[in-house]
C-alpha cells in the first residue's frame, strides 16, 4: 500500500515540475479589453505567443509579454537541468479575471453625476512543457 501511495506521489511531483505559472494581480486594464489579447495566445507555442504580443498594438500586449517572460523564467527555475528550446514550452490556460474597481464621479449637466468605473483584472498564465504530452 505504502509503495503504491509514494509511486503516485512521484508521478504527481513529476506532473507539477512540468507546469509553470506566472500571475499578475491588480492589472489597470479592463478585462474585457484584456481577454481579446489573451484569447490570441491561448494555446500557441512560447516562441510564437511572444512574438505575437511584441508586434502587437494593444496596450495590454506588453503587460501579458512581460507575464509571459515571467512564467518561463520560473519554468527555467524549476527545471534547471532542461533547456528551454528543448521543452516545447506553450501556454497551457490564461485566465482573465476582474479584480476591484476604482468608482468615479464626473460631473454631469444640471448638477448631476454620472459614475466612472475604472476596472482592472487578474491574469493567471500556465505554461507547460510539450513533451510531457508526448510520453
Amino acid at each position: 500500500m505504502g509503495l503504491r501511495k509514494r509511486q503516485a506521489a512521484d508521478k504527481i511531483k513529476k506532473a507539477k515540475k512540468e507546469i509553470t505559472f506566472a500571475k499578475l494581480n491588480n492589472c489597470p486594464t479592463s478585462p474585457r479589453k484584456m481577454r481579446i489579447v489573451a484569447d490570441s495566445i491561448r494555446g500557441k507555442n512560447v516562441d510564437k505567443a511572444l512574438t505575437m504580443l511584441k508586434f502587437s498594438q494593444k496596450e495590454a500586449s506588453n503587460k501579458l509579454e512581460k507575464l509571459l517572460l515571467s512564467a518561463i523564467s520560473n519554468w527555467q527555475a524549476k527545471n534547471e537541468d532542461s533547456d528551454v528550446e528543448e521543452a516545447n514550452l506553450f501556454v497551457k490556460e490564461i485566465k482573465v479575471d476582474s479584480a476591484g474597481m476604482l468608482k468615479r464621479l464626473r460631473p454631469a449637466p444640471q448638477g448631476r453625476a454620472h459614475r466612472i468605473r475604472k476596472r482592472s483584472n487578474h491574469v493567471t498564465l500556465v505554461i507547460e512543457s510539450q513533451n510531457l504530452i508526448d510520453s
